[in-house]
Order: C-alpha cells, then structure tokens, then sequence
C-alpha cells in the first residue's frame, strides 16, 4: 500500500512525477509518428501537431501533480480520467495513427481489413465499449482494484486513451473504415453525454463513500465526510466536465456536416444547371 501524501495546497501545483519510463515511451512515439508522416508523402502536418498534443495531455495527465495524487484525491483522479479520455483520445483520433501505420506497414492495412478489425473499429462497438467502460470504472468494485494496484492503475490510463480514441475516431471519420453520415456523427456524440451525466450524478449525490480504498489512501488527515466530498466533487467534475468537453468536441463536427451539406447543395445545384442547359 502507497504511503498516504499529505493534504494538497496550490504550491503543490508546480510538483512533477516524473516516471522515466513512461517519458522514454512518450518520446519514442513522437519521433516514430514524425518518421512515419515523412516517409508517406502528403500525409496532413497537422495531424502531426494533433498526435504531439495527445502526447504532451498523456504527460501533463501522468507526470504533473495530477500523477501524484490521482490515488489520493477522487476529484483528481476524475481530472486525470477527462484529460484522458476526452482530451488525448480526440486529439489522438485526429492524428489518424492506425492509417499512417497502414501506410507504411501492409501487415497493419491487411489486419484493419481483416472482419476483426472492421469489428474493433466499427462505430457501433466503439460507442458500446464507452457506454459499457466509464459506469464500469467508476460505480463498481474495479475502481477499488485500479486504487490498491498500481499495476491495474497503469492499465487504466491506457484504456482511458484507447476508449477515448476509439469513439472519437467514429465521431470525426478521418480515418479509413466504416464511417458515419456526418449528421449522424453529431448524433452518436450526443448520444454519449447522458453516460457521463449519469455517472457523474450518481458520484455526487452518493450517500457514503463507494470505494472503500480512501480510508486508507486519502491524505492525511482526512475524515469521512471529506473523503464523502470529494467523491462528490469528482462526479461534478466528471458531469459538468465531460458534458462540456463532448459538447465542445460536437461543434468542429456540427460545422464539418454543415460544410458538407453546403458542397453537396452545390453540386447539386451546379449539376441541375447543367441539364437545365
């Protein structure tokens, strides 16, 4: 069990929790991602700028003081999980990563169009993997796992990111695969945020503490009613929050189906003039 830290005050903002090995990997992926966009001639620049963003979230997330009292403070965890899931993984879906590996890689395009992969990456099974994967990881038992396991605590932080890429990788259609009308796009976003709404209320409106771990990781110090609270605050921060961030990614998606009814209307048109001629 991790000794408990003591309570967090905002000069504790500036700390860092470096973890060499997960920096050496952040690094390896930026220069393998910048290797692979040279190599494939025309591949968009900022797609490059969006995979070192995801990047530079995961360290912010894993690194900051937000890797040092993740276990501690539910309200940080939840945080941590937004700027992960909601955060990382759009900006991840955007870098179009598993299209730049098919490019330069036939073992991957053949895998991505193998009917494993078209399932993996179906729209349907990404939006039932976040439907099934935030209740799961934060109104059952496995949270007490994630807590008292370091180990299972690394695995989430990848699972958060690979959910999170998975559904935004459906709502955006910038990568090859099945794809969705963009109207319809707009629809499967919204259609998530009751997910988080309902998580989020659950949390905060909670009569005792549901993850008996806290009693002995949260900061010295604590009482029961501030470990209560800030269960409490950690479901507000993960309604409002996560409802907002899906709200904002809705819009860039709102304007692509307005820009592409507005080409569609265009050729119509011009085709109508066409043989009107």
């Amino acid at each position: 069990m991790a000794p408990r830290l003591a309570p967090f005050v905002w000069r504790d903002v500036t700390q860092v929790h470096v973890v060499p090995g997960v920096l050496v990997v952040l690094v390896v992926l930026a220069v393998l991602y910048a290797w692979a966009q040279h190599r494939v001639p025309g591949w968009p620049a900022g797609r490059l700028v969006a995979f070192l963003g995801a990047l530079a979230t995961l360290a912010v997330a894993t690194q900051s003081v937000l890797g040092i009292y993740d276990r501690s403070y539910f309200s940080d965890h939840m945080i941590q999980h937004l700027a992960l899931i909601m955060v990382a993984g759009p900006l991840l879906a955007l870098a179009a990563p598993l299209d730049l590996a098919a490019a330069l890689a036939a073992p991957v395009r053949r895998a991505l169009d193998s009917p494993v992969g078209r399932a993996l990456t179906h729209p349907l099974i990404a939006f039932a993997v976040y439907f099934v994967f935030i209740p799961l990881t934060h109104l059952t038992g496995l949270f007490d796992v994630v807590l008292t396991h370091p180990a299972a605590h690394e695995v989430e932080h990848v699972a958060f990111v690979a959910a999170g890429y998975l559904f935004f990788r459906a709502a955006f259609g910038i990568e090859s695969g099945q794809h969705l009308h963009p109207g319809l796009r707009l629809v499967y976003v919204m259609a998530a945020v009751p997910v988080d709404t309902f998580t989020g209320l659950a949390l905060a409106m909670s009569s005792h503490n549901p993850f008996p771990a806290y009693r002995t990781l949260a900061p010295l110090g604590s009482t029961p009613a501030s470990i209560l609270a800030n269960v409490h605050l950690g479901g507000a921060i993960m309604w409002i929050g996560g409802d907002a961030l899906m709200l904002a990614w809705a819009v860039p998606i709102a304007w692509a189906w307005v820009r592409e009814e507005d080409r569609r209307t265009a050729e119509l048109d011009a085709r109508l003039d066409a043989e009107g001629r």
